[in-house]
């Protein structure tokens, strides 16, 4: 299909040697993208990027520290395209939640995007050419008991996403929000294995009768990434099987 190569395009995926952050290189670089994989696992992140096609890279980065995202965007140089996929979620009450966790939920979910996207959006807008994707999550969209923190967090980037979309667009900058539903990647199955149970629960609420996979949301990132996509931003768009419908 005409209009989907992304020959000679760089595309930064934080949280790339995740489950969703994975499917989505392997889309990207499919697609003909350099893709540097990011994570704080570098082993994970090196085995992710060699078993993409092309000539991609793996590099470290701690979100939690703003110094460090400065020396990976250093690091890094210019890029085409910018996937904020990485997240934390610890699950719980809220009355019984750790301010300690919601800041660290603040950092990685929000700041952290904040950060890497004003060190890395000025080269795309004197380009003429750019995209930004922000993995959020229907948690956050619809609310999601347990996930008080991290849905406030999550939220945070529908509006910064849009204001993004408004400011970068006479740059070429095109800014848009997914939202995956329940899908299966090592967090969910690691909340899984605390509530039994869990994920057939989930299964039985949602019209497709299955849990996402990776692939669903990748799909969808790797065409937002695409020229095909130019006219779409400031759009949150959800993956889930119609959970959840808008």
């Amino acid at each position: 299909m005409e209009g989907t190569a992304l020959a000679g395009r760089t595309a930064v995926v934080t949280g790339g040697a995740g489950g969703i952050g994975r499917a989505i290189c392997a889309d990207l670089a499919a697609l003909g993208a350099r893709v540097v994989v990011a994570d704080l696992d570098l082993p994970a992140a090196q085995e992710t990027a060699k078993s993409l096609s092309g000539d991609c890279a793996a590099l470290r980065v701690d979100l939690g520290d703003p110094a460090d995202i400065d020396r990976f965007a250093a690091e890094t140089g210019s890029a085409d395209i910018l996937v904020h996929n990485a997240g934390v979620s610890i699950v719980g009450p809220f009355v019984e939640s750790d301010p300690d966790h919601w800041d660290l939920m603040w950092r990685i979910n929000l700041r952290a995007p904040m950060l890497l996207t004003r060190a890395l959006l000025p080269a795309m807008t004197e380009r003429g050419w750019g995209r930004l994707v922000f993995i959020s999550s229907d948690g956050a969209r619809a609310g999601s008991g347990g996930e008080g923190a991290y849905s406030a967090t999550k939220s945070g980037l529908f509006g910064f996403a849009k204001t993004l979309a408004r400011e970068a667009a006479r740059g070429g900058v095109t800014s848009n929000v997914v939202c995956p539903g329940p899908t299966d990647t090592p967090m969910v199955r690691t909340v899984s294995d605390q509530h039994p149970g869990l994920l057939d629960k989930l299964a039985k609420q949602i019209p497709l009768r299955r849990i996402g996979r990776p692939d669903d949301i990748a799909g969808l990132v790797a065409f937002l990434c695409t020229d095909r996509a130019e006219y779409i931003t400031g759009q949150t768009i959800s993956v889930s099987g119609g959970i959840t419908m808008h």
